[in-house]
C-alpha cells in the first residue's frame, strides 16, 4: 500500500503547477534617467523665482503709474474741452441775442422774442456746463444713453457730420 499511496500525493502536487517567480526588472534612479540637454543661454534667459516676482511686481507698478498719468491727461483734456464748449455755447447765446434786434426789425417782434427766448435757454445750458464737474457731465451723459440710445446715436451722428464739416472747411482755408 506504500507504493499506491506515494503515486496518489504525487499526483496531487501535479495537478497543481507552482506558479512561477515573477521576473524583476531593474528600474532606473530618478538620478539616472535621461533629461533634455539644457543649453546655457536656457539657464540664463530663465530668471531665479525670486527675480521673476520681483519683476512682475515691477511691471504691474509701472502698469499702474501709466494709467494714473493716462486717467490724469484723460481729466486735464476733458476739462480743457469742457471749458471751450462753455465758451462755444456762451459765444453761441450771444450771437443769438445780438441778431434779436435785426429779428425785430426784419421779421417782427414776436420773432424777435423767440430769439431771445432761445439766447436765455442757450445762456442757461452754458452756466449748467459750467457749473458742472467732468466726471458728473459723463455720468449725466451714460445716463442719458441708457434712456434714448437711438436719440444719442442721432446726435452723434449730427455732431460728426458737422465736425466733418468744419474741419473739411478749415483744411482748404489754409
Amino acid at each position: 500500500m506504500a507504493e499506491t499511496a506515494k503515486p496518489k500525493t504525487a499526483a496531487k502536487t501535479a495537478a497543481k503547477p507552482k506558479a512561477a517567480p515573477k521576473a524583476s526588472v531593474p528600474k532606473k534612479p530618478a538620478a539616472t534617467a535621461k533629461k533634455a540637454p539644457v543649453s546655457k543661454a536656457m539657464v540664463k534667459a530663465a530668471p531665479a523665482k525670486g527675480k521673476t516676482e520681483n519683476v512682475t511686481a515691477k511691471v504691474k507698478s509701472d502698469m499702474n503709474d501709466f494709467k494714473a498719468k493716462a486717467t490724469d491727461s484723460a481729466k486735464a483734456a476733458a476739462e480743457k474741452g469742457k471749458e471751450r464748449a462753455t465758451e462755444a455755447v456762451g459765444s453761441i447765446g450771444k450771437l443769438i441775442r445780438d441778431s434779436a434786434a435785426t429779428i425785430d426789425e426784419n421779421v417782427g417782434k414776436q420773432y424777435g422774442d423767440y430769439a431771445r427766448g432761445a439766447a436765455d435757454a442757450v445762456d442757461g445750458f452754458a452756466t449748467k456746463l459750467d457749473a458742472k464737474d467732468v466726471d458728473a457731465l459723463a455720468e449725466d451723459a451714460r445716463q442719458f444713453v441708457r434712456k434714448s440710445p437711438a436719440i444719442a446715436i442721432g446726435a452723434a451722428a449730427a455732431v460728426g457730420f458737422v465736425l466733418a464739416r468744419l474741419f473739411r472747411s478749415g483744411g482748404k482755408d489754409s
